[in-house]
């Protein structure tokens, strides 16, 4: 493989790392481990904590643009193993599904929070939690292993 490929591969798997690694850490960490937490305490930590994470997941989905289509220039494009054409259209979906709840969801979080509505926060993070994708991804991603 060339240092170019070698390069955006490289480019390409950290940010789905950091993009994946942090809804399981969200997922499986922070929510259950604000469970027994009060709405008022709660649903301003997951504002806090969640546009941080939303500024990271944006740089990488511009990296995961980048780096994936310059790997299908070179792995074929369009004609390139189905599993890598699945892999990119459901990178696709999952950046489709992470721009709504960023730009629809996540204000909703954030206003709420403003306004002290918790019932309402609540109902927006429990969305946001729904909308996650990224297991399909890995699957995709395994299946490409072979070309």
């Amino acid at each position: 493989m060339s240092i170019a490929i070698d390069v955006a591969l490289f480019a390409h798997l950290a940010s789905v790392a950091v993009w994946i690694g942090g809804m399981v850490f969200a997922h499986f960490c922070l929510r259950p481990a604000l469970a027994d937490v009060s709405p008022q305490l709660r649903l301003p930590l997951i504002e806090s904590v969640f546009g941080r994470f939303f500024n990271w997941i944006g740089a990488a989905v511009i990296a995961i643009l980048i780096s994936g289509g310059f790997l299908m220039t070179r792995f074929g494009g369009g004609h390139a193993p189905w599993q890598v054409n699945l892999m990119a259209a459901l990178g696709v979906v999952m950046m489709l599904i992470f721009g709504h709840v960023r730009f629809a969801v996540f204000p909703r979080i954030r206003r709420a929070v403003q306004a002290q509505r918790w019932p309402d926060g609540a109902r927006a993070v429990d969305t946001m939690r729904r909308l996650v994708l990224g297991i399909a991804a890995i699957v995709a991603a395994v299946l490409a292993r072979g070309f």
